[in-house]
């Protein structure tokens, strides 16, 4: 991979020299250690100076990529030559040129740099940081109750410039005065807490992992860690230990704020929180190093030395995490380059960039559940798209509007059906949510819900159709358009289908990371509709109206719901009818039950009946069955089908669980002797919501696991 170091050392090439120049630097030994821990892995590596002709420079380097092939990456060790917010000068303008970079982008370190706005975060999050104040200048009066001793620090500056303690208000008046003459800053003054110092340092990004606590230990003088400390301008009076001499409680506790302290402020890849911890115990957060420094003695890489990271392990370690951030995982392929597997292997991990293209414009195709000509437009598209890869439609078992059955040339019979959801339940408005992608997540209208599967099904036959593999596989795809209607129309012809399937694979997400789904519960949607006589507003009479009867009766449905921990009883929604200036006449809720055990949902469907129909005067109830939709139920079959997933993600290095689920989905239409597996789409956050996503790096992983069943089945 060609890797651009930037870092900030000698240069002053920018249009002016204006405002606060940067006093934080890397040694030319450090940026060189780096430099060879990368080469010693691979890499091509440069070095360029973090100044106005870096975007000219990185062109040069690294130009912008054929589509499907990796760009390279920038490890940033650039602190800025000028200004208040130096750290994020560089990482914007790689976001700017859309080149990837180590590190947390430029709002995490504005915030970071702010050590007032990193407090107001902490604070809102509940992580203890101590009491502060700020001063803006030296007349300025402290009106806060704190309490000497006190700390005094430059509002947007690292490194533990202009830091002090002071005792007295001549103290502070003075070391605000120093602070605002040599950094022309506010001065954030906080608590002084007396106690033990610590920091923890922080690799990676889904996970986060805290490495152990370091302590910094101080044989003489004020016991602060001041910039003259971290430079060596004066006698060495700290020590570090690490792993710090501290009970296992105490070290969680600080891993875990500074894991929140990470999330809270938006960090990638790595940082430093540093903490004080007082005589109780109890710590306090002083400060985030959003850039913690990499040089030979730092607390980062003693931390990362006492794991068994050598420094050139941590480097690459960075890269990993940054790379995964960026580009999903690397996977070990085992297989040495060669044979049909890791073929398929290099197709997929090559192609994410074409992947993610025709996943946003597939996404922007909005397919509304009730527009029918929006699906039908997909579906020719989707057609045509098939057809390429002689996957050809079966009229006969399609009726164009609510589901079409697409096979290869050698049919369904005893082979692998997919199940693929084109339409978008909801009602979202009028405008559809836009495509966005960010480094973990991809958000846009019906991402989860139908297009992150649809894209995996058909960048997986793409990989099989290169390899010359397609048309001799027994494959089907259902694509159907009802799912908000809760496979009314559908359902019976998906069941149909996988009757001649050996196995199903539904293309719907997962919910959590990388997990496939083995059951789900079934549900029903009843509608339950009150009628009663139109009646003025404030009319007294001694009849209920119909509203009121409907929601005395809705809150008995909480007797119901608690009846057994694998059935739920709940209102969807409640729509109402009415004339001017009377109460409402006609009534309707939707009333949703989900459920594993069959018989307990008919027993819950009779209880509401009983409950809701009315022996009141002037009341009418009506019912309505909306929709019925099957449990899937674990059966051996699927045990079976289950090990084969987990038996691929073993031999590849996929992360992979299974889980069971609430919601249902089209795996409980599926023939109860068909084993069938669900969850094969990217796991989502937030779905059917505005905020919809699927996780990047599993739209590549899920294609892999498919890729590889998919190839070795008619194998055997």
């Amino acid at each position: 991979m060609k890797i651009a170091i930037v870092y900030n050392r000698e240069s002053q090439a920018v249009i002016n020299l204006f405002g606060i120049p940067n006093k934080e630097k890397y040694g030319m030994s450090t940026i060189r250690k780096v430099k060879d821990a990368l080469v010693e892995h691979g890499h091509q590596v440069r070095l360029f100076e973090g100044d106005k002709n870096i975007v000219a420079n990185l062109e040069k380097f690294m130009p912008r990529v054929l589509s499907g092939e990796r760009p390279g990456l920038v490890f940033n060790l650039s602190y800025g030559i000028q200004g208040k917010g130096r750290y994020m000068h560089i990482p914007a303008i790689l976001e700017m040129l859309g080149i990837p970079y180590v590190g947390s982008g430029p709002e995490t370190h504005a915030i970071a740099l702010d050590k007032v706005i990193t407090k107001m975060i902490l604070m809102q999050r509940g992580i203890p940081t101590p009491k502060f104040a700020v001063l803006e200048t030296p007349e300025s009066r402290l009106d806060e109750a704190l309490q000497f001793p006190l700390i005094v620090k430059p509002k947007n500056e690292a490194v533990s410039f202009g830091l002090r303690i002071v005792r007295t208000q001549e103290e502070l008046k003075a070391g605000v005065e120093n602070i605002f003459n040599e950094f022309k800053s506010p001065t954030l003054v906080e608590e002084y807490v007396d106690g033990r110092e610590f920091n923890v340092a922080l690799l990676g990004n889904n996970p986060v992992e805290a490495l152990p606590p370091l302590e910094m230990l101080f044989d003489s003088g004020e016991k602060i860690y001041t910039y003259e400390d971290k430079t060596g301008k004066v006698l060495k009076r700290i020590q570090s230990i690490c792993p710090a001499d501290i009970d296992e409680p105490l070290a969680k506790k600080l891993q875990d704020l500074a894991i929140r302290t990470f999330k809270a402020l938006g960090c990638y890849d790595s940082a430093r929180v540093d903490f004080r911890v007082d005589d109780s115990g109890n710590p306090y957060v002083l400060e985030v190093n959003s850039m913690a420094s990499l040089g030979l003695n730092s607390s980062f890489v003693k931390a990362a030395s006492a794991i068994g990271l050598s420094y050139e392990r941590l480097i690459q370690r960075i890269i990993d995490v940054a790379s995964q951030r960026y580009f999903g995982p690397v996977i070990d392929t085992g297989k040495n380059g060669s044979g049909e597997a890791s073929q398929a292997f290099s197709f997929i991990t090559q192609n994410r960039d074409r992947m993610e293209g025709e996943l946003r414009s597939l996404t922007n195709l909005y397919t509304a559940t009730n527009d029918l000509v929006a699906k039908q437009t997909f579906i020719r598209k989707l057609e045509y798209r098939l057809k390429k890869m002689e996957i050809l439609k079966e009229r006969s078992r399609s009726d164009d509007t609510s589901h079409w059955l697409f096979t290869t040339n050698d049919g369904l019979k005893d082979g692998v059906l997919l199940v693929v959801p084109i339409d978008i339940p909801g009602h979202r408005g009028a405008y559809p949510i836009p495509f966005r992608k960010e480094p973990e997540s991809i958000f846009g209208e019906g991402i989860a819900s139908s297009r992150g599967g649809l894209m995996v099904a058909l960048k997986t036959l793409d990989a099989l159709r290169l390899l010359g593999k397609l048309a001799n596989k027994k494959i089907g795809v259902f694509v159907y358009g009802d799912e908000g209607h809760g496979m009314r129309y559908s359902g019976p012809a998906l069941k149909e289908a996988s009757k001649q399937a050996k196995e199903v694979v539904v293309m719907a997400p997962g919910y959590n990371p990388n997990s496939v789904i083995y059951q789900r519960r079934g549900a029903s949607k009843i509608k339950v509709v009150v009628e009663g006589t139109p009646k003025r507003i404030g009319a007294k009479n001694y009849t209920v109206n119909a509203l009121d009867y409907l929601l005395s009766k809705t809150q008995e449905l909480k007797v119901l719901d608690q009846k057994s921990p694998l059935l739920s009883v709940s209102v969807q929604n409640i729509e109402t009818s009415r004339y001017a200036l009377l109460v409402p006449h006609r009534v309707s809720a939707t009333v949703i039950v989900t459920y594993t055990d069959p018989q307990k949902a008919k027993d819950a469907e009779k209880s509401i009946h009983k409950l809701f129909q009315s022996r009141q005067r002037g009341i009418k109830t009506y019912f309505e069955k909306l929709e019925e939709r099957p449990p899937m139920l674990k059966k051996e079959g699927t045990k079976e089908l289950l090990k084969k997933f987990e038996a691929i993600a073993e031999e590849w290095k996929l992360p992979f669980t299974s889980e069971s689920t609430l919601l249902p989905s089209a795996a409980g239409m599926v023939d109860d002797k068909t084993p069938v597996i669900c969850g094969m789409a990217p796991s989502t956050k937030n779905l059917y919501t505005p905020t919809e996503s699927i996780n990047r790096t599993e739209l590549v992983q899920k294609t892999m696991l498919l890729t590889q069943y998919l190839l070795a089945i008619n194998e055997d």
